[in-house]
């Protein structure tokens, strides 16, 4: 395993905050279970993302798409809203309002 360093991956994108927005988000989807796409040889999930981004199995382009969770989300928010409002009645004798 070839260690990897900042310099090396700054040649892959604009500048050094685009590394830290683009290793940042890979690393939460390697954390999160998504499959490597470097050999994983007990390195922390930071580590894989930057050598993913040096040998270009990771670009910019990452920023630009949506997490899953986010995209759930959307759909069941969209489910809610277009939901009826329906009143349920009040049983006799019931002092809740």
């Amino acid at each position: 395993m070839a260690r990897v360093t900042v310099e090396d991956c700054l040649t892959k994108v604009d500048n050094r905050f685009q590394l830290v927005l683009v290793a940042s988000k890979r690393a939460r989807q390697l954390s999160k279970g998504a499959e490597p796409f470097v050999e994983w040889e007990n390195d922390k999930p930071t580590v894989v993302a930057l050598r993913e981004i040096e040998e270009d199995y990771v670009t910019a382009a990452i920023l630009d798409e949506k997490p899953t969770e986010e995209v759930q989300m959307e759909l069941t928010e969209g489910a809610v809203a277009e939901m009826p409002v329906v009143a349920v009645p009040t049983p006799p004798g019931s002092t809740e309002r």
